[in-house]
């Protein structure tokens, strides 16, 4: 019997436009209604959840749902698994910081060349310069309620007394995406996912998998209770915390092969297909 679904974000529950379907929705309060944890498991940090999603920001009231419907989740894990978070107590239940001089020494490295730099701090979204900052609205239109424009990553970092949870670099050319790969080639203590575009750094502590299992161990829950849905390559360390491994279609083939079951694509509601066909069977 399942009692708690992990379900990644971007490429699993959203739709290659960054939309969430009714049909998709619809299914995870089916799931939350039969008593099943749903726990929202992602890159972005807290307060760039889906807006349909918004109970997932700390400044709506205990899980309230953006439509004004009943609770849908209380736990999230953001930024990879650099935090798991409560948020009806509002509070952390994990968390695996990138280390600040490593965070300073990666962001001084990236001075002087032509990157896109954001960072994830205290559940908010950082981009540096206006532009960038611009296109992170118009990509993700209301999901964006947590981008906050800043002039100078490393003076904030430097300055800051919160810890950083994740840095971005954003990369256009295969010349930039090298130079990411060398500055990426020194820190011991962190680690890098790459998309087509940008570099998600995070501390070696931090992975989806295992911030899954320290909620599923404060909560009594077991491997084999636990389902999860995703589709990149940092959705593998999740599979190995779950008993029930769903890839999506559009997955990568590495998440394919250890998949129990493959659903459909994002575009063609695949959570939904998942949660109906095997969770709420």
């Amino acid at each position: 019997m399942i009692k708690l679904l992990a379900v990644d974000m971007d490429g699993t529950c959203l739709t290659s436009r960054s939309t969430l379907t009714d049909r998709t929705l619809r299914a995870l309060r089916d799931a939350a209604g039969k008593g099943i944890i749903i726990v929202p498991t992602t890159g972005r940090n807290m307060l760039c959840l889906p807006h349909r999603l918004a109970a997932g920001t700390l400044n709506k009231d205990k899980g309230r749902d953006a439509e004004g419907n009943r609770d849908l989740f209380r736990y999230v894990i953001s930024s990879n698994g650099g935090r798991v978070t409560d948020i009806a107590d509002k509070k952390d239940l994990f968390q695996a910081m990138l280390p600040k001089e490593t965070a300073l020494s990666i962001l001084e490295k990236c001075r002087g060349k032509r990157l896109g730099i954001a960072s994830h701090m205290k559940y908010r979204y950082l981009i540096q310069g206006k532009p960038l900052a611009f296109m992170g609205r118009v990509v993700y239109g209301r999901d964006a309620g947590g981008v906050c424009c800043v002039r100078d990553m490393y003076d904030i970092v430097c300055k800051s007394r919160y810890e950083v949870e994740e840095l971005q670099i954003y990369f256009l050319s295969s010349a930039a995406r090298k130079q990411v790969d060398e500055i990426m080639s020194e820190p011991e203590d962190a680690c890098a996912a790459y998309t087509g575009i940008y570099a998600e750094i995070f501390s070696k502590e931090a992975s989806k998998g295992r911030a899954l299992a320290a909620l599923a161990e404060k909560l009594g829950i077991e491997k084999q209770e636990i389902a999860c849905i995703g589709d990149g390559e940092n959705d593998l360390s999740m599979f190995e915390a779950s008993g029930l491994k769903i890839a999506m279609g559009n997955a990568v083939s590495g998440l394919k092969e250890q998949a129990d079951y493959i659903t459909a694509t994002n575009n063609r509601d695949g959570v939904a297909e998942a949660v109906y066909k095997k969770i709420l069977r």
